[in-house]
């Protein structure tokens, strides 16, 4: 849910490390490793979304969400404590507070009523509905006193064109505007646990403020779910095989692999160019959809892709400006 090269200026300050201390910001780069973790979470996060639908088909959605960030937070928990050492997983106490905060906001508030949605929402339109992140991403800077260049606002603006022209048709049907309304609530919440992120003291080392995270967002949405009742339409004798195949793949892949890695980028890459997952995710899911699903690709979806791919070059290549001034 993230390196050589020189560093870059970044668009948030970077997470401050040790006990309530501020701490020299991590630096920013935009190398081979930093392009790597972004093509984990173009590719990966961008079928989730059709994971996640598989899976509410049989299993509760909060209850699903939880069960899958605790378990892959744990799993993450052990690698570091057997590759690294108990001791990579002591934080402060500020630390620990920080990371169950983001891990809340992004993964009970921005992952969790996504997956809530999905009960009544497409998964294509979900992932439509999410690129609006950067475009809250932009705001938050804009209000916390900095000021993202013109051409920043021309690439979300250029983004946002395209994801009008590949929405059109994905409105269409019997889509409530409660589920709408969701998902835009969630990418709010999930676009301020990224913002938080950068300026709250967390954990130095990324995966074990991944494990972290994930933990704690992944109790809250058990504790939401157990609040809604879901534990009473739960029945594990009925949750069907590709439910179970979709939740594995959620936690490997989705949790394990695309959430650790968004988290490292968090740390060590510009926020606006960490962001751009948001335009892309939904042309991956467009494209699978056509792949599996055999949906047909229109010319408006050809053509928004195009926009929603020319929005991401354009905020690339303004960090990269931005990095050598």
């Amino acid at each position: 849910m993230t390196t050589p090269a020189s560093s870059a200026s970044s668009a948030a300050p970077a997470a401050s490390g040790g006990g309530g201390g501020t701490h020299p910001p991590a630096p920013q780069r935009t190398g081979a490793a930093v392009w790597g973790a972004l093509a984990i979470v173009y590719v990966v996060w961008g079928s989730t979304y059709l994971a996640i639908r598989v899976t509410v088909e049989t299993v509760p959605p909060f209850l699903s969400a939880g069960g899958r960030f605790v378990v892959a937070g744990l799993i993450l928990a052990a690698i570091v404590a057997w590759r690294r050492g108990a001791g990579a997983l002591r934080v402060t106490g500020r630390q620990l507070a920080s990371a169950a905060l983001v891990g809340l906001l992004l993964l009970l508030g921005g992952n969790g009523l996504v997956v809530l949605a999905e009960t009544s929402v497409p998964s294509g339109l979900a992932a439509l509905l999410v690129a609006g992140v950067p475009v809250w991403i932009v705001l938050l800077r804009r209000l916390s006193g900095e000021r993202p260049g013109a051409a920043t606002f021309g690439g979300v603006g250029l983004g946002v064109a395209g994801l009008a022209v590949l929405t059109v048709p994905g409105f269409s049907g019997d889509v409530g505007l409660g589920g709408v309304l969701t998902v835009v609530a969630g990418t709010l919440l999930w676009s301020l646990g990224s913002f938080a992120s950068g300026r709250l003291p967390m954990p130095r080392d990324p995966l074990a403020a991944s494990a972290l995270e994930m933990v704690a967002g992944g109790l809250g949405c058990l504790l939401m779910g157990l609040g809604r009742g879901e534990q009473h339409d739960l029945v594990l004798g009925e949750i069907s095989g590709r439910s179970w195949f979709a939740l594995g793949y959620l936690v490997v892949f989705g949790s394990l692999v695309a959430f650790t890695a968004y988290v490292w980028l968090l740390h060590s890459a510009p926020l606006s160019l960490t962001a751009t997952y948001a335009y892309v995710n939904p042309v991956v899911a467009v494209l699978l959809g056509a792949l599996i699903l055999d949906e047909a690709l229109t010319w408006s979806v050809v053509l928004g892709g195009a926009v929603v791919v020319s929005g991401v070059c354009l905020i690339v290549t303004t960090e990269r400006v931005r990095k050598r001034t």
